[in-house]
């Protein structure tokens, strides 16, 4: 069960990396701790970090049974692989893109003239976010998409 524990933790540090890729333009770190600090002082406590901790455990015990078993930790090993996957189509398919003058290498200039995470946010193609257009995108990629 240790080695269960350390994998739905390590894992959690990852998919918290890809979600905070979505949460833009923040600083490093900023958005997650924003999530976290429930009292809004800028810095987490013990309690605030334990209460993240028991929501976790609640979205993970999907059979509500007080315990985390192989078949629940399996599920979220499983959704943490597709999510890898999607990320790793999405960013190969993003850089292809980039390389506008198709010769395998992005330049400088190809990198910084291409905004790829906001076209593709930009659903309605109008150069700005939505609240809403943001919102569908983060829910998708927290696998959350009927929010």
């Amino acid at each position: 069960m240790k080695k269960t524990a350390s994998f739905v933790f390590a894992a959690l540090g990852f998919c918290t990396a890809i979600l905070g890729a979505a949460d833009a333009q923040s600083a490093p770190g900023t958005a997650l701790l924003d999530r976290l600090d429930t009292n809004g002082d800028g810095a987490l406590t013990r309690d605030e970090i334990a209460a993240a901790r028991e929501r976790l455990f609640e979205r993970l015990d999907f059979n509500r049974d007080g315990n985390l078993d192989a078949e629940e930790v399996g599920r979220f090993q499983d959704a943490v692989m597709d999510r890898a996957v999607a990320l790793q189509i999405l960013l190969g398919a993003q850089w292809r893109r980039m390389d506008s003058d198709a010769d395998g290498t992005v330049s400088r200039e190809e990198f910084r003239s291409r905004a790829s995470f906001f076209d593709l946010v930009d659903r309605d193609g109008d150069g700005r976010l939505s609240s809403a257009e943001f919102l569908l995108v983060r829910n998708i990629l927290s696998g959350r998409p009927d929010r």
